[in-house]
């Protein structure tokens, strides 16, 4: 476990209470399907979440959007809230199928974002298996300097973070080549460095290996030889 990972239980003093971080997650065995590594898919796919929810918990209430009743089930003791995906388009701003990709993502996220309450809310993508907690708290604190905010992913045109602050409408467009999207809906892009845990996404195997290299979370490490941080 990383050294700046409180024990399970203990509060995350140099966290930022005054946030709520969406997880959308989808079930194991439709998720990652480019992730041909010889492990077993939606075992990696599971243990990749739940390590990215492992991180954001230590920083702020989580809430996960999922129908996934292991990850729900494994949310729940890492002190998560659980939200089931539901159906149709969901409330406060989500994109529909028709409206750009990531549709089904957006109406989660924004399932999510409705059981929220009040203050400062964000979505984080489910697939950052190296993110480490010190790193999502400072944009977390950055963010709440601007109404909407978004930090890119690894490769520059798509999104990790996106955050509203409390008091504005949620939107989000999360999907292929999102960042200009995010931009387009008025987020400002957080100058986290290309090297942060919070930009290292997983979708495929060489991007698995980038994240090796920066530290896995315990659960992927255990399916990732010789990967552990």
């Amino acid at each position: 476990m990383d050294d700046d990972m409180p024990p399970f239980g203990t509060a995350w003093t140099d966290g930022v209470p005054d946030w709520t971080v969406v997880v959308p997650v989808k079930p194991s065995a439709r998720g990652k399907s480019r992730l041909a590594t010889g492990v077993d898919r939606a075992a990696l796919a599971r243990a990749i979440a739940l390590d990215t929810i492992a991180a954001a918990a230590a920083v702020c209430a989580v809430i996960v959007v999922t129908d996934d009743a292991e990850v729900a089930a494994a949310a729940r003791q890492l002190g998560a809230t659980v939200v089931g995906e539901g159906g149709g388009r969901g409330e406060g701003g989500g994109r529909g199928e028709g409206e750009g990709g990531g549709g089904g993502l957006n109406a989660a996220v924004a399932r999510g974002v409705a059981a929220a309450g009040d203050g400062h809310r964000a979505a984080l993508l489910g697939d950052l298996p190296a993110l480490r907690p010190a790193q999502l708290t400072s944009a977390l604190e950055a963010a709440a300097s601007v109404d909407r905010a978004v930090v890119p992913d690894a490769e520059g045109t798509g999104s990790t973070l996106v955050t509203t602050r409390a008091g504005v409408p949620w939107a989000s467009a999360f999907g292929e080549g999102s960042l200009a999207r995010h931009v387009a809906l008025g987020c400002a892009v957080l100058p986290v460095p290309d090297a942060s845990t919070l930009r290292r996404d997983v979708d495929t195997v060489d991007q698995l290996a980038a994240a090796a290299r920066l530290g896995l979370g315990p659960r992927t490490a255990a399916l990732w030889p010789g990967a552990g941080r």
